[in-house]
């Protein structure tokens, strides 16, 4: 197939329109153009030079697909789609994911689930013809099923499970220690939590919430610093704010709208349990 060779776009009620996200100018405008020469008639809705700039447009536009480097500055790309993953309008298909790097061993790691293609830089146009016929493959067959089922699509257990399992993959990749013992405050001390105690950890705008059966105490820190420090078979991420311990969750309940919840253990509160982490309580 030539490089130059074009693709009829797919039959829908409206363009098609992507968002691409790249922190390198250059290679941002290579991508776009590249994508003109394959698919005349895609529309590019807007180049994000960041991860949090391309969550941000990504909610604003509401693109049919997204082409997200692996590595920007912010927000990487599977932390990108994570965010929108929570945060995408139920009413609205996700978008295709296309992930761009160039580190080929991360295309080893879940791809088939966790995106429709990947491109390794530099990309070229018989590669990158592939994957948009790929891409008007995968619209074409949403356009035949109903509205119910095109929702089911992507923003399920797949997606979510494999860019959880993508990001832990790369955080594994950096040795960090198991923490055993949280040093936090609770008004002019500082107590010694262990963390074998810990039901869940809320974040809270600087602060972590460490709460535990008997009470709460603040650590600063963040999530994202956190979690690597925490056994990840005990400990469940189940909201962008939130991680439980999970030998405390005592049901995840679903409400009449969908939405998950976990009563816990010795405490009366409910936690949400956002749809990017709701595969985790589906029935064994």
């Amino acid at each position: 197939m030539s490089s130059t060779t074009t693709v009829n776009a797919t039959q829908t009620s409206a363009p098609i329109s992507a968002l691409i996200a790249e922190d390198e100018a250059l290679l941002a405008r290579a991508l776009s153009q590249a994508l003109q020469r394959c698919w005349p008639q895609l529309q590019i809705a807007a180049i994000a030079e960041n991860g949090i700039a391309a969550v941000e447009q990504a909610l604003a536009r509401l693109p049919h697909i997204l082409f997200f480097d692996i590595k920007m500055p912010g927000l990487s790309g599977l932390e990108a789609a994570q965010e929108l993953l929570n945060a995408w309008p139920d009413e609205r298909p996700f978008p295709l994911l296309v992930f761009v790097t160039a580190y080929d061993q991360y295309a080893l790691q879940a791809f088939d689930q966790a995106a429709v293609d990947y491109l390794l830089k530099p990309v070229n146009d018989e590669r990158l013809m592939q994957t948009v016929l790929r891409l008007q493959a995968r619209l074409a067959e949403r356009t035949r099923t109903d509205a119910a089922s095109a929702m089911e699509d992507l923003p399920d257990a797949g997606l979510a499970q494999a860019l959880a399992q993508l990001n832990q993959l790369t955080a594994s990749n950096k040795a960090v220690p198991r923490l055993d013992i949280i040093r936090a405050a609770v008004g002019n001390q500082v107590r010694m939590i262990p963390v074998s105690e810990v039901l869940y950890f809320e974040a809270t705008d600087k602060y972590i919430n460490v709460v535990t059966a008997d009470g709460e105490a603040l650590i600063r820190t963040s999530l994202k610093e956190l979690i690597p420090q925490l056994d990840p078979q005990q400990f469940w991420q189940v909201h962008r704010g939130t991680v439980v311990q999970i030998r405390q969750v005592q049901a995840a309940v679903r409400d009449e709208t969908g939405k998950l919840s976990l009563t816990l253990h010795h405490r009366k509160e409910r936690l949400a349990v956002s749809r990017l982490f709701a595969y985790l309580f589906r029935q064994m």
